[in-house]
């Protein structure tokens, strides 16, 4: 698969559009396994009908790979089948927590701490080994960081390392991080592993205050966040990109200004003269 790719995050209200024709700017589909495990009927026809047509990536919302209980290998196990079955081979989940003695229904931070990394990583062999396939974890956003031991930077790389798994690599988290918790957005993007990184997500977020945003995907991409992309792609290499939008949906015909700028940005950084040196 050639790097330099587009994708959607698919929700169940797209699915009568796009099972009657997908625009060719969209190459790829994304969707979190745990909202269509289940589905049957009207709904699994049609996202069976898509997958069997078109490129699709997982992006898990509730392995809760961070968590203090055991790792729930019958999930696990079914998210394996849904794999399978649709035949994913990319599958991605948040470097965060959602559950303790129950599911908590929102994504906690994991301290960042040397014992955290450790734990983590064993984490993610357990889940490889069940899923047979690489595991991708997400940069996450959060709004408070307990106990720290280091940095958000230093705490993401060490659990990569340590892991040895890939990257999904989140602009937007990225920039709002980078507000709510006062650091550099450009440095910590470029300290990142350009090795380890399999793809980008990037979004829009809602200001809550001057210093304060919060990620919703549920707005456009804004400036700021639309150059650090640029920056990304210049720094680490063209990736394959999705634009995330959860609600607020808007008509396919604006997404697709967002997804061509994309293609946009990716074109530009591929010609010999925008490479980093």
């Amino acid at each position: 698969m050639t790097q330099a790719k587009v994708g959607l995050g698919l929700r169940r209200e797209m699915l009568d559009e796009f099972c009657q024709s997908v625009p060719g700017a969209i190459d790829f589909f994304e969707v979190a396994p745990e909202n269509w495990m289940t589905l049957g009927g009207k709904f699994g026809r049609q996202f069976r009908q898509l997958t069997e047509k078109h490129r699709f990536f997982c992006h898990g919302l509730s392995l809760s790979i961070g968590g203090p209980e055991p790792v729930d290998t019958r999930f696990v196990k079914r998210v394996k089948h849904f794999l399978d079955h649709h035949d994913i081979e990319i599958y991605s989940e948040h470097l965060s927590y959602c559950s303790g003695k129950g599911h908590l229904y929102d994504l906690m931070p994991i301290p960042f701490t040397y014992e955290a990394v450790r734990h983590v990583a064993k984490r993610i062999e357990q889940v490889q080994d069940i899923l047979e396939r690489p595991f991708i974890l997400e940069n996450v956003s959060f709004y408070a960081a307990p106990a720290s031991e280091m940095s958000e930077c230093e705490f993401v790389s060490a659990v990569l390392e340590e892991a040895d798994c890939r990257l999904l690599l989140d602009v937007n988290n990225i920039y709002v991080n980078s507000i709510n918790h006062q650091y550099d957005a450009e440095a910590f993007l470029k300290a990142m592993p350009s090795e380890r990184i399999a793809y980008l997500h990037i979004a829009g977020h809602y200001d809550e205050a001057e210093d304060l945003k919060v990620d919703t995907h549920g707005s456009a991409v804004i400036d700021p966040v639309w150059h650090l992309l640029e920056v990304c792609y210049q720094t680490h290499g063209v990736f394959p990109t999705l634009l995330e939008r959860d609600f607020n949906i808007p008509a396919t015909s604006e997404l697709l200004k967002e997804i061509n700028r994309i293609h946009d940005y990716q074109t530009k950084a591929l010609q010999p003269s925008h490479r980093s040196a």
